[in-house]
């Protein structure tokens, strides 16, 4: 069977079952804009977009300034000639904004976890991983080729015993803060804990975490490292990884996504840096306090922007999206194999850019179905 052959039985297969998927252009700047070729207009409830910060005045001016300045791309890796001033600031700014001694750049966030768990998990480490952990974290386990134990979710009692029963050996603890199908939270501090504790490393990967949960600063000597992105709440395109000075160094000498491959644009790293600014600063309170709002207001107390509608069997979870299609609100339905068999669900995502106009219509367009 040629190679040809074989692409087209794999495609079959995938049609089959109807899986098939192909991207869908979205012409907008924001939430608001234009879906596929007919140019529907709709309301995106898809985006990670969280605060609104790809169009913030701020960062869209210090991406044209960093164009202008070093031009389109860095021309190489870190390590070689790649490395530009406003890489280093967006790594001091990171590593300030964690409460960390340093941090490191990556191009994205997949990149990130690839980068620190073929650095610190190998043969004879044993990764206790959490079940529902992003795909980045279940490769660069594969990748390290390292011994790992998947533990129930948010199971506190099941790590704690898997770390135990690894007396004399390495231990790395992974997890998601918040997960990015359920929208719930892992128990940080009791992983936080149980580190110290057990001396385990404590790797947190804090993509979705604009509302928390936050570790807080950490010491130096605590045995913990904080992975994010730059393309979530901060609104720009790239991945980080935040912690002690010397596991930050042993990365930048360590990981091949890190050493092969060439620095993330300029544009990205000062649009980057803009947004951690506005972040930082009273105007990024107010953002995050309305996202807060928007949350309560579909799903109250619900801890992250993230709010699952669980709809069972995937012909049930494409009609609700459907429907919701047509009322011109874009909900993505998310199926197997990303989800277990029977938990179908539209994922709502929801960002401090929509409008109190727009959570209205999404709440009474769920209500109207039972979905909430």
């Amino acid at each position: 069977m040629s190679w040809f052959d074989w692409a087209a039985h794999e495609l079959a297969v995938v049609r089959g079952a109807g899986r098939l998927r192909a991207p869908r252009d979205f012409d907008a700047a924001g939430p608001e804009g234009k879906l596929g070729p007919d140019a529907r207009p709709v309301v995106s409830f898809a985006s990670n977009d969280y605060l609104g910060l790809t169009q913030h005045p701020h960062v869209v001016d210090a991406a044209h300034r960093a164009l202008d300045r070093w031009g389109a791309g860095a021309g190489s890796a870190r390590l070689i000639v790649g490395s530009r001033p406003v890489h280093s600031e967006l790594e001091s700014a990171l590593a300030r904004w964690k409460g960390t001694a340093a941090a490191a750049l990556f191009p994205t966030g997949f990149a990130t976890n690839l980068g620190v768990l073929t650095t610190f998990a190998g043969p004879n480490v044993l990764v206790c991983s959490d079940e529902l952990n992003h795909a980045s974290i279940i490769d660069g386990c594969r990748l390290a080729r390292a011994d790992v134990a998947v533990y129930r979710h948010r199971d506190l009692e099941h790590v704690a015993e898997l770390v135990a029963g690894a007396a004399g050996r390495r231990v790395i603890v992974v997890t998601d803060t918040v997960f990015s199908m359920d929208g719930d939270v892992a128990p940080l501090p009791d992983l936080l804990a149980l580190g110290r504790e057990s001396g385990a490393l404590l790797v947190i990967d804090e993509a979705h975490a604009v509302l928390g949960p936050d570790p807080g600063p950490l010491l130096d000597d605590a045995p913990v490292l904080r992975v994010g992105t730059l393309s979530k709440t901060l609104g720009a395109l790239g991945g980080f990884v935040a912690g002690p000075g010397p596991l930050v160094d042993l990365v930048v000498n360590r990981a091949r996504p890190y050493i092969f491959t060439t620095a993330s644009t300029p544009a990205d790293a000062a649009a980057a840096l803009a947004a951690l600014e506005v972040l930082c600063s009273p105007e990024g309170d107010a953002l995050v306090a309305r996202l807060r709002a928007h949350v309560d207001r579909v799903r109250s107390g619900h801890p992250s922007p993230i709010i699952p509608v669980v709809c069972g069997d995937e012909s049930a979870a494409l009609d609700a999206a459907a429907a919701l299609l047509e009322r011109g609100l874009l909900v993505p339905a998310i199926r197997p194999p990303t989800v277990p068999s029977g938990t179908a669900r539209l994922r709502v995502a929801l960002s401090a850019a929509h409008t109190d106009e727009q959570i209205d219509r999404l709440v009474r367009a769920l209500g109207e179905r039972a979905l909430a």
